[in-house]
């Protein structure tokens, strides 16, 4: 497992109201997982990846938007972020999840 990296951007847009945290967990030969966190109130902008996404809710609660369907999720909570499919995410309060992505993206999604 990696160090906690502090981000600021994803997909090359700068994250909302501050920077999170993210660290690799597992890689496989076509997929990865990252565990993810954001302080309270930092969110994603609008954005779409090369990959699909599933999101597994571990601590906190997130709000979203994925291809124009708003929800809210708490731990234990899943959903699925499709490649080429806009969504965005923010943390209502501190929270912390673990990221699956397949296959593996052309470029690292944090940069």
């Amino acid at each position: 497992m990696s160090e906690w990296q502090e981000v600021s951007t994803v997909e090359g847009q700068r994250l909302l109201n501050g920077t999170a945290f993210v660290r690799e967990r597992e890689r496989a030969a076509h997929g990865l997982v990252y565990e993810i966190r954001y302080p309270a109130g930092v969110g994603s902008p609008v954005h779409q990846h090369d990959h699909d996404s599933v999101i597994y809710v571990l601590e906190g609660r997130l709000t979203g938007v994925v291809g124009g369907v708003r929800g809210e999720l708490g731990p234990g909570d899943t959903v699925v972020h499709p490649r080429g499919v806009d969504h965005q995410v923010t943390a209502i309060v501190d929270s912390r999840w673990l990221e699956f992505k397949a296959p593996l993206p052309a470029r690292s999604p944090l940069a």
